[in-house]
């Protein structure tokens, strides 16, 4: 791993779980778990708040509300270990700051501005977050059931053309709903996390996997989040 990329990725950490010091108590995933599984009754406080019952508010409610509730699903189904940590609260504050609580910003925009997308926006939008819900659940599911029974590179499934899909279905359910507010910032929330967040852990995750011998080959015939057409 690069130098820079390793001194980046200790920062992270250090802010998301130990910033102030202090006891771990809070259990990283609990605090994603209230941001996601919250999503739903805060589109619809904002919905009841601004008075806007639009047909483009509704979608947006189900769409992010319903991903919302997928997580927690999810959470308590196949967890994900790297939320199990437990962090200090100005860890959990940074989270929040600058991750969680931005991404409430499109569905802040988009009801408080009584946003209205045309039927073929919301018909791509919903399209694109289908896709990105089963992309990212899907692999996460083969990821934790597989490395469950046995450790090393999963090739087949949902990592045979692509060695990062759960990413990728991630990256496409919140574009979907940046689609749907049709404003500029969540477009830059969005841009912050894919590339201070989501790039150096999946170029982390790169080089954790290089240690297997069959990478060189598998990682000729995938790509990193788009499959190969070549």
């Amino acid at each position: 791993m690069h130098p820079l990329l390793s001194k980046l990725l200790r920062v992270e950490d250090h802010l998301a779980e130990d910033l102030f010091g202090g006891p771990r108590v809070l259990k990283m995933s609990w605090i994603i778990n209230l941001q996601k599984g919250g999503t739903l009754p805060f589109v619809l406080g904002l919905m009841f708040w601004f008075d806007n019952w639009s047909t483009t508010a509704w979608v947006y409610a189900a769409l992010h509300g319903s991903y919302g509730l997928v997580w927690l699903l999810k959470d308590r189904t196949f967890p994900d270990p790297n939320w199990e940590k437990y962090v200090t609260f100005g860890g959990a504050a940074v989270a929040w700051a600058f991750i969680l609580g931005p991404y409430w910003l499109a569905p802040f925009l988009l009801v408080s501005g009584h946003v209205e997308a045309t039927p073929a926006r919301i018909g791509v939008a919903t399209l694109i977050y289908a896709l990105g819900v089963v992309l990212m659940t899907g692999a996460d599911a083969q990821k934790y059931f597989t490395l469950r029974e046995r450790r090393g590179l999963i090739t087949d499934g949902f990592f045979a053309r692509v060695r990062h899909p759960n990413y990728l279905g991630e990256m496409m359910l919140y574009a979907s709903f940046a689609m749907l507010a049709q404003h500029w910032a969540p477009w830059a929330v969005l841009a912050w996390v894919w590339t201070g967040l989501f790039l150096p852990r999946i170029l982390r995750k790169e080089a954790s996997m290089a240690r297997y011998p069959e990478w060189t080959t598998y990682r000729a015939k995938t790509g990193l989040l788009l499959p190969r057409l070549w």
